[in-house]
């Protein structure tokens, strides 16, 4: 039994989200866009091609005018404007025109890259999301962000492109090795602490169910951290305001990522990220020091890091600054008022971030 939530773009339906536990739903979704006429190319890494592309390719399979299927290899190197340019070439080759759809079947770097070629190859395509790790379902495949990375500097090359549907089949993430199952979580726990702190304390209470992957609980996660999501993005479509609020923990969290050349995964870099916007809010006096140290605690038993080996503050705070998301010589810093409430601020000086990059600088004793 599947739900839906409707996502709004100038104030008009733009495209549905479904939820469900596995994928009995999706033929009936997809035949709901007209399909009959149209070639689909369903576009995934190497490793979710093994576990869910002939299940998703048997779907299509008698209900479009052709269906092929493109993989390219699993893993963030992948993002690049070359895996781009392999699309379509390949789309070309199988003779793709504006009227032909494309399907992201993966994770945060398929949607990114599928949704990047979708807007680009021939002025725009239609194309749909169909997220398989908590990181894509909470955060990246909703609000029409697309992009690939660019010289080692993340999401530089991009556009704003909405999908014609999002299709979150929760069971995907019994398949999830444990590292990359909480990398998602930390979205989750981000969308709690800037919009919902009733969806932050039912984290923390559903904590046992949720690290088992409970199906009913994840479904019910997954609905919550959307509904933020949702009401953020419509809000603010291109990131023009409020849409930046989403980038808590990531201003510090991306930079980690960068130094540390993407040997921590994103929802990692983005939990030190949020350890450190906290700490500068609790220094600004809008958090207490209970509140603070209570996020802080709360990314460890959801296996998060709230602390980092072998960083040079003075790079990472360099790093900060050729984050896209300057102004000028300004950081946009997002930071807490209370838990449920973030603000953009604009005020943070390079000594606050260098102590909040102190603050989670692991330094064994003796060093």
């Amino acid at each position: 039994m599947s739900s839906r939530m409707n996502i709004l773009y100038d104030k008009k339906p733009c495209y549905d989200i479904v939820f469900s536990t596995d994928f009995g739903e999706l033929q009936s979704e997809l035949e709901a866009l007209g399909m009959k006429e149209r070639k689909v190319c369903v576009i995934t890494d190497s490793k979710v091609a093994s576990l869910y592309g002939d299940e998703v390719m048997d779907c299509l399979s008698g209900m479009c005018h052709k269906n092929v299927l493109f993989s390219f290899p699993a893993g963030e190197e992948s993002k690049t404007l070359d895996t781009v340019r392999d699309i379509y070439r390949f789309l070309i080759q199988e003779n793709f025109d504006r009227k032909d759809l494309l399907i992201a079947l993966g994770g945060g770097v398929t949607g990114d890259i599928t949704g990047y070629t979708a807007a680009t190859y021939l002025r725009g395509i239609d194309f749909v999301q169909i997220p398989t790790t908590l990181l894509a379902q909470a955060d990246s495949s909703i609000g029409g962000k697309t992009g690939v990375d660019f010289d080692g500097f993340k999401n530089m090359v991009g556009a704003f492109y909405m999908p014609k549907l999002v299709y979150m089949n929760v069971g995907t993430l019994r398949t999830l090795d444990d590292r990359q199952f909480f990398s998602g979580f930390a979205e989750v726990m981000k969308h709690g602490l800037i919009k919902d702190g009733a969806f932050y304390e039912w984290l923390l209470e559903n904590m046992y169910e949720i690290c088992d992957r409970d199906p009913d609980t994840l479904l019910e996660m997954v609905q919550r951290s959307s509904m933020v999501k949702k009401l953020v993005v419509e809000k603010d479509p291109t990131e023009k305001g409020d849409r930046a609020l989403l980038n808590f923990g990531h201003t510090i969290g991306h930079a980690i990522e960068k130094y540390k050349n993407f040997t921590l995964t994103h929802g990692e870099c983005v939990a030190l990220g949020a350890v450190a916007a906290a700490f500068i809010s609790w220094k600004h006096e809008w958090l207490s020091m209970e509140e603070y140290y209570e996020i802080r605690d709360m990314f460890v038993p959801f296996n998060l890091p709230i602390s980092v080996e072998d960083i040079d503050p003075q790079e990472i705070l360099r790093l900060t600054k050729s984050d896209k998301k300057m102004e000028g010589n300004t950081i946009k810093f997002v930071l807490l008022k209370k838990v449920g409430k973030a603000v953009i601020d604009r005020t943070v000086t390079d000594e606050d971030i260098l102590n909040a990059i102190a603050e989670i600088h692991y330094i064994e004793d003796g060093e």
